[in-house]
């Protein structure tokens, strides 16, 4: 299915989550893509949800919203436990779908979910905001350059504070634990910079109350010789942060989704002289889901190279490892990740 270049795309919604409602209002002002209804479970709730942010339309069935013919795509911040079910679902009755990240709960489901829109013929992403933000792409310009030389160490964390356990984030049934909802971010931006999955992975977590992860560090060893550590965790205050070591310089970044309203920037030194001082690259203020969702726009209108996100390669890649990475903090012992 593709719509005409002069249309914008008409999006659904699955589910009335918070986050759903900064993604309609972020996308308010877009050109390329407009959000015309959502669809809960609980009729009074999406009923609530369309009346706060301005949508006519709105259902109290998945079912009826996949299939109305007036919309081309669909966006899913369903509980992770549900992605994979409605992104299939969806892709099934010929709707793209935007994703939100983690892609899945396992990597047969990411498989599954990228077999079914293929088969489908049509488009499945998974939304990482930062990917698509304005600095995550110049960055990505000067590291495929070697401004910095070749990269053989990565530290990347992503944490904040979380306390109540009645958050569906400590949820083991719906796949909660911060190294699904936290964890992915390091992950994804190792994966990125790597070109693909490590090799083994060692970790320890903490562990909530509830069985879930609640902190999680790790070790990532790739073929190439590159090593990542990356952490997230529910029980520290806010910090998002990586550290980029190449053998010619250094690049430090917050790789935000939404970056603030004076600009985004991260900082570089392109030498390996102790005092050398750091450079800063600078990049527009921009809204993550209002970028990442015109670029998955312009993937429905246009074909898969307009999409500046992940891969399904990497989606898959991401789930191996973050699979192997929640294994080896069970079994406290290394864990070779497996590509098969």
């Amino acid at each position: 299915m593709h719509t005409q270049p002069s249309q914008r795309v008409r999006l659904g919604i699955l589910g009335a989550a918070s986050i759903a409602r900064d993604f309609v209002r972020s996308v308010s002002s877009s050109d390329k893509i407009t959000v015309v209804a959502v669809a809960s479970r609980d009729k009074r709730r999406a009923e609530r949800f369309a009346e706060e942010v301005g949508l006519s339309r709105y259902s109290a069935s998945y079912e009826d919203l996949i299939s109305d013919p007036e919309i081309d795509a669909v966006y899913n911040p369903l509980p992770n436990s549900l992605h994979a079910q409605w992104s299939i679902r969806a892709a099934q009755a010929g709707k793209h779908v935007l994703c939100e990240k983690p892609f899945s709960a396992t990597a047969d489901e990411a498989r599954s979910m990228v077999r079914a829109a293929r088969e489908a013929g049509i488009y499945l992403v998974e939304a990482y905001p930062y990917r698509s933000q304005p600095l995550t792409l110049r960055m990505q310009e000067v590291l495929v350059a070697g401004e910095i030389g070749s990269v053989g160490l990565i530290q990347a964390g992503f944490e904040f504070p979380l306390t109540n356990e009645l958050d569906i984030r400590f949820n083991p049934g719906l796949r909660g634990g911060a190294l699904w909802d936290l964890g992915c971010y390091p992950v994804s931006l190792v994966t990125m910079i790597a070109g693909g999955t490590p090799s083994r992975v060692c970790a320890s977590a903490d562990w909530a109350t509830t069985g879930v992860d609640r902190a999680v560090a790790a070790n990532l060893e790739f073929a190439s010789g590159l090593v990542a550590q990356v952490s997230c965790s529910f029980g520290v205050g806010p910090h998002r942060h990586a550290v980029i070591m190449g053998s010619k310089g250094i690049i430090q970044t917050e790789y935000l989704n939404h970056t603030r309203p004076k600009g985004a920037q991260f900082q570089i030194k392109r030498c390996t002289n102790w005092d050398a001082p750091f450079e800063t690259v600078e990049a527009p203020a921009t809204n993550g889901f209002l970028a990442e969702a015109e670029s998955f726009a312009e993937v429905v209108r246009n074909g898969p190279a307009q999409w500046n996100g992940v891969s399904n390669e990497e989606s898959i890649s991401i789930m191996l490892t973050l699979e192997a990475i929640y294994t080896s903090a069970q079994e406290g012992k290394s864990v070779d990740v497996g590509l098969e």
